[in-house]
């Protein structure tokens, strides 16, 4: 069997100290892909955002805040690894300066300046032995089907699973499996914990060997 390296939930990029960017991933998708891993006989870690969410007890849990430190996190982890399922939601932009006290209103706009924070499977995926796989998730809101395949050839993916804005912090999924050539190899729909069952079965078949 394999020990599977699943990232999961948000991330928080503090602009003071207790104001922050964020998303409303809720982690249940990563949290039924764990499960489904488990069910199958692997190993799992965890590496997971702010999530209210309970993991289950047989998998190794790596608690983390920002996408720097989920980036770190899963360098540390991968290495020993088989693969990785990247289903977290990273914030993808963090605040230029972090204030070191609480801003106050001034009357006046507060203008932000963001910068892209880095990728932390496209990362992953420029290193991957041979003998490891990484798929990601995409979640678009328009050419869905174009730029996933974009982001799964610009992350070094083997697979990846396309969904939509309505699968955060929803019960509910659907979803499209998309391999290495562009060609879609499954299409489910359901609660998130079949839905990751046959995720896993399309991982198993595909890129889990021996």
């Amino acid at each position: 069997m394999s020990r599977i390296l699943i990232t999961s939930g948000p991330t928080r990029q503090y602009l003071d100290p207790v104001r922050y960017l964020t998303n409303a991933s809720s982690g249940r998708m990563g949290k039924a892909l764990a499960e489904s891993a488990l069910a199958a006989g692997h190993e799992v870690v965890i590496v997971s955002g702010p999530v209210e969410v309970q993991y289950p007890a047989g998998a190794e849990v790596i608690p983390v805040i920002s996408t720097e430190e989920m980036l770190a996190a899963c360098s540390e982890a991968f290495p020993n690894c088989d693969g990785m399922i990247g289903v977290a939601a990273p914030c993808d932009y963090r605040p230029r300066r972090v204030h070191e006290q609480k801003l106050s209103k001034t009357g006046d706009p507060l203008v932000l300046h963001l910068i892209e924070t880095p990728d932390v499977v496209a990362t992953l995926g420029s290193r991957k032995r041979a003998d490891q796989w990484v798929v990601g998730f995409a979640l678009e809101t328009e050419d869905q089907r174009f730029r996933a395949i974009v982001k799964l050839e610009k992350k070094s993916c083997d697979l990846i699973v396309l969904n939509g804005p309505d699968a955060m912090n929803a019960n509910e999924n659907e979803v499209e499996v998309i391999d290495a050539q562009g060609q879609v190899v499954g299409e489910l729909r359901g609660a998130k914990s079949e839905v990751a069952s046959g995720i896993m079965q399309i991982i198993s078949e595909r890129l889990i060997h021996g």
